[in-house]
Formats: C-alpha cells, sequence, structure tokens
C-alpha cells in the first residue's frame, strides 16, 4: 500500500491527474468567487453562465489536452469533444446559481469515464473547504477543514479520510434530500415523492453535489433528483459506489445518461425503487 491508499487502483494515474486538475479549477473559480465585477450571461436554455464556468472548463480542457490528447471530453460549457471510449465529464461550476449569488455550496466536478461507466471521480468545493474523491477499487475519501473534518479524538483533522454510507436499514429511520420540488412535479413524480416523504424520518432539499455527498459520508441516506445531465451526475458515482452507497436512475438503470438519479446507502435502493414505482 501507498502513502495515499486512494492510489492503490489500476484508476491511480488517471485520479491523480483528477485530483491535479481539481486543484487547478479552484485556483480559478476561487478567485472569482464573490468578485463585483463578476460576468454573467444567460445560455439558450435560459440558465445562467458565469465567466468562472467558462474559465475553468477551459483551464481543465487545455490541462487534458496536453496530458490526455488520445481522451475525449465531455464539458456542459463547451460540448463533447474526441472519443467517448476514455471519456472526461466535467462540470466547471455545479451550483452555478449558489456561485453567482455568493452562496458556498458550489464546486467542479471532474469525472473519468471507461466505456461509459465512471471509474474516477472529484467533488471539489474550495468555498466550503471541502473535497471528495474516489476511483473504482480504492474506497472514496475526503479532505476537509478541521472543524468540519470529523476527525476522532487524537487522528489528524488534516489528513484524508475514507467514508462511508450510513448503515441505516428502515425509511422511518431515514433522511432523504429530495434537491427541488419543481423537478419531481415536472417530471411527474411529485405524488410519489410526497409518498416517500411520508415514510422517512427527515427530508430537506439540500441541492446539487452537497446531498450525494452527504450520503457517501453517511450523513443522510437518500438522494434524488430529476432533469440533470450527465455532468452534473458522472463525478459522484464512484464516490457514493465506492463509499457502499447505490446510484441508479430513479428506475433503475445504471450510470449518469438517464436524466434523473436516485443514491442511497444501498440498504434502502430496492424499496425507495418500489415506492418510486408507477
Amino acid at each position: 500500500m501507498t502513502d495515499s491508499p486512494w492510489l492503490d487502483s489500476v484508476h491511480a494515474d488517471d485520479l491523480a491527474l483528477a485530483l491535479e486538475l481539481a486543484g487547478l479549477a479552484d485556483a480559478v473559480s476561487l478567485g472569482r468567487f464573490r468578485a463585483v465585477d463578476l460576468a454573467i450571461e444567460t445560455k439558450p436554455d435560459r440558465t445562467p453562465v458565469t465567466e468562472a464556468d467558462l474559465a475553468v472548463e477551459r483551464a481543465i480542457r487545455e490541462r487534458l489536452a496536453n496530458e490526455r490528447p488520445a481522451d475525449g471530453v465531455l464539458g456542459e460549457e463547451f460540448g463533447i469533444a474526441g472519443s467517448a471510449t476514455r471519456q472526461w465529464i466535467i462540470d466547471p461550476i455545479d451550483g452555478t446559481a449558489n456561485f453567482l449569488r455568493g452562496i458556498p455550496v458550489w464546486s467542479t466536478l471532474i469525472a473519468l469515464a471507461v466505456d461509459g461507466v465512471p471509474v474516477v471521480g472529484v467533488v471539489t468545493a474550495p468555498a466550503m473547504g471541502r473535497r471528495w474523491w474516489a476511483a473504482a477499487g480504492s474506497g472514496a475519501w475526503t479532505l476537509a477543514s478541521a472543524a468540519e473534518s470529523g476527525a476522532a479524538a487524537g487522528e489528524d483533522a488534516s489528513l484524508p479520510r475514507r467514508i462511508a454510507v450510513s448503515k441505516v436499514a428502515a425509511l422511518e429511520d431515514a433522511w432523504l434530500s429530495f434537491q427541488s420540488l419543481g423537478q419531481w412535479r415536472d417530471a411527474g413524480y411529485l405524488d410519489r415523492l410526497l409518498r416517500l416523504g411520508e415514510r422517512v424520518w427527515r427530508d430537506r432539499a439540500f441541492g446539487d453535489m452537497w446531498s450525494y455527498m452527504l450520503v457517501a459520508e453517511g450523513l443522510i441516506d437518500v438522494t434524488g433528483e430529476f432533469d440533470v445531465k450527465p455532468y452534473d451526475l458522472a463525478a459522484v458515482i464512484p464516490i457514493v459506489e465506492e463509499a457502499g452507497g447505490r446510484f441508479t436512475s430513479v428506475t433503475g438503470e445504471p450510470g449518469p445518461w438517464s436524466g434523473n438519479s436516485l443514491a442511497t446507502n444501498g440498504h434502502l435502493h430496492d424499496e425507495v425503487l418500489d415506492l418510486l414505482a408507477d
């Protein structure tokens, strides 16, 4: 085992590169967070995009062109380039609405998918002082500020720690994050969300990548959403799964390609799928 056990994986080199890309992204994005002269535009789908979104994705693409020239890239802002056999999937600012309002819950999402299956994922949230990562077979890990590290007495809070999902096995004891009522309503699932909400112990809408990372850390137990793209989901999948959880669509399909998601601690997954079924 190496001094960095998360690199004990066949994907070690790719994970190491993804972590470097995360540091590059942080340097770009954090410098524009809460900037009074931040430039904001509206895309054709009427969603906002900031200069930071564009600058982060450009910086990542430039580094990938040098380090992995044969790999493809799928990014939110600049689309698809190259082969999809090995494809880096990038969301430069996940939570743009939070970013432009000065809310610190936003991140850069970096994933590598091989033949459509995400095998490396990094979520970096510099305004929160948080980062999470995983590669297939290496476990899921996080690095946090001392106040948020969750380190036990005597542990070094500055070191990465391995994370795991909860052991909650009954919906009546579970915590649910539903992301957005509007998403569920527009997808025709609001009645089923309400049915699920009546079964769980607590429900809240944490939003964006945050809810998936809370599942991976065992702090909540179920989250799901609609109207999402592969770049919203690809990076969180290896982290949730390597933490011991399960990730599918709301109808049980694997991967980030269905336009919706369900992530759980695994123990509750089939029961939640049943509740969401028509």
